[in-house]
């Protein structure tokens, strides 16, 4: 029940140093989106609504491993969009896996096995296939038929291949928790041998269904029913911190870590996390120096007012398994607690009001491109002309 032990062994040592660096404030995992576009339209995404020209853009093969080696986070998570419609993807995975880092590439898995043949397997890699559930949940949750027996099939021929898969589940609040639970029930017999992610939806914004985002409360509800249905969780086999999951039932207290899984993106260092696009920042150290950190989080910007999902949480249960081991340990050894008083909530009176910005920020990167494709257009005639001239 949790991160691997050679992983987990490897981040608690990177944290162990980083404290006696003195660091306030480090990454553990880079989120790389070297891509917006994806395959599928999910109700509960808010990452594709973008013009064509922003979702034609790719990260290079080159800034990608510029990224990985200036936020210096020991685990590499490949997101987008859909990160297998990026034609440098095997390039990519092995740049960042000989730089020793973990790598987990995010996949709806349309795609996979199609380009299977293109990947190694490493026990530093691992494919994280989304699924939200069994085939009505799942093909509910990505809008089209197919999605999930389509998942399955590829699965089961990455496993064939000898590599490590797990799955992705994001749930809403038309969730029921018995059929999660027995959805988790069948992952072994999918041939899923990575464990599973799983968190609450966020309410993105943009994305077209905003009816069935979960609040805090309804959180905490929803995974304390589905935990108690697999002793505590011990039942099953996940791909992230023991303690994240006692946080998901209510019974931590986290603060966001927004710097803790550092986003980049084909415009840049997004601003302040994975999940909000509230500008941008050139350089890894810009985005640490000059993003109004205290800004953000539960209890100071509305918001964040209702996340409780993992890359703003893992990184701060993370860091506290590693500060208080007995709640580590206990929640391994005893599952995660499903009945009691929960832990108090973060007071929001003082949080400031939601700023709206993504149209802004859309009109600002489109025009980017515009104007650079303006740029390369013109230094292309410049060329021609100069060559003409020297004929």
């Amino acid at each position: 029940m949790g991160i691997p032990v050679l992983e987990g062994a490897r981040i608690g040592a990177y944290i162990v140093k980083q404290h006696l660096l003195g660091r306030k404030r480090y990454p553990l995992v880079l989120m790389l989106e070297p891509l917006f576009r994806c395959n599928l339209a999910c109700s509960g995404c808010g990452k594709i609504d973008y013009p064509d020209k922003i979702l034609n853009q790719r990260l290079p093969y080159e800034d990608c491993m510029e990224a990985i080696d200036e936020c210096g986070a020991p685990v590499v998570v490949i997101a987008g969009g859909e990160p297998l419609l990026h034609k440098d993807l095997p390039r990519i995975v092995r740049g960042a896996l000989d730089r020793k880092k973990f790598v987990t590439v995010c996949t709806n898995a349309l795609l996979l096995e199609k380009r299977l043949g293109e990947f190694e397997p490493s026990s530093a890699f691992n494919w994280s296939v989304h699924l939200d559930g069994d085939r009505e949940m799942h093909d509910k949750s990505v809008c089209q038929d197919g999605v999930y027996d389509r998942a399955v099939k590829a699965i089961a021929a990455a496993r064939a291949r000898g590599f490590k898969v797990s799955i992705n589940c994001t749930l809403f609040n038309d969730a029921d928790p018995e059929r999660v639970a027995n959805f988790l029930d069948t992952l072994k017999g999918l041939g899923v041998n990575g464990g599973a992610t799983v968190a609450p939806g966020y309410a993105y914004e943009r994305a077209p269904n905003q009816q069935h985002f979960l609040n805090r409360a309804k959180t905490k509800e929803l995974f304390r029913a589905i935990f108690r249905r697999g002793n505590g969780g011990k039942k099953w086999d996940f791909f992230q911190s023991s303690v994240f999951l006692d946080f998901l039932a209510g019974n931590q207290t986290f603060e966001c870590t927004p710097w803790g899984n550092p986003a980049r993106t084909v415009f840049g260092w997004q601003r302040p996390c994975y999940l909000l696009n509230e500008g941008y920042a050139s350089t890894f150290k810009e985005l640490m120096e000059t993003t109004d950190w205290d800004a953000y989080g539960v209890g100071n910007y509305e918001k964040c007012a209702d996340c409780m999902v993992h890359c703003g949480f893992e990184p701060s249960a993370v860091k506290h398994a590693i500060t208080h081991p007995w709640d580590a340990i206990r929640t391994a050894l005893f599952g995660v607690a499903t009945e009691g008083p929960m832990k108090p909530e973060i007071p929001l009176d003082k949080q400031r009001p939601a700023q709206f910005i993504f149209a802004a920020q859309v009109e600002e990167q489109l025009n980017a491109v515009v104007e650079a494709e303006k740029r390369a257009k013109q230094q292309a005639e410049e060329a021609k002309q100069a060559a003409e001239a020297a004929e």
